[in-house]
């Protein structure tokens, strides 16, 4: 069962580390215009771009967008080290989790205005709402340090305790 766990943990770990590094830097060639934090240029970030058009709040865009990549960035580092795992599955879900709590909000939306002008469907609150998952899914499921099970005598059990 342990050993289930510690794969299940890794394939969790690597898809939020992967999807960490898609949103931020987007290593693949091509980017989405406006879906990548770190390369688009100020005032492009469609999610951030329309946080601070609805709520006024200027810091969105680009300061709060430079600190989301860093802060998603450190969380894949720490997701990817298993001794910092849990650690890194509660800072994810804390960020999805705020990504939520945004998204819920009248500033941002579920369905979010593209820069074409057409609809996403829901798209990015579907992936934020999967992610948190994942990441509490991980949280859940991380074995952690393992625990030996061997049997004490009753001397042991009471200068243990």
């Amino acid at each position: 069962m342990r050993m289930f766990r510690h794969a299940v943990s890794w394939g969790l770990a690597l898809a939020l580390a992967a999807m960490f590094l898609h949103l931020t830097l987007h290593p693949w060639p091509d980017p989405v215009p406006g879906e990548v934090k770190f390369f688009d240029p100020p005032g492009q970030h469609t999610v951030f771009a329309t946080l601070a058009e609805k709520s006024g709040i200027t810091l969105f865009e680009p300061a709060g967008r430079f600190v989301a990549g860093v802060l998603e960035l450190v969380t894949a580092f720490l997701i990817l080290m298993p001794f910092s795992r849990r650690f890194g599955a509660v800072v994810a879900a804390l960020l999805f989790g705020g990504g939520l709590a945004l998204h819920l909000s009248p500033w941002l939306g579920r369905e979010l205005t593209l820069a074409d002008g057409s609809s996403d469907g829901g798209a990015q609150f579907l992936v934020t709402v999967i992610l948190f998952a994942l990441s509490l899914l991980l949280l859940v499921v991380h074995p952690g340090k393992s625990r030996t099970s061997r049997v004490l005598s009753p001397a042991q059990y009471w200068r243990q305790a």
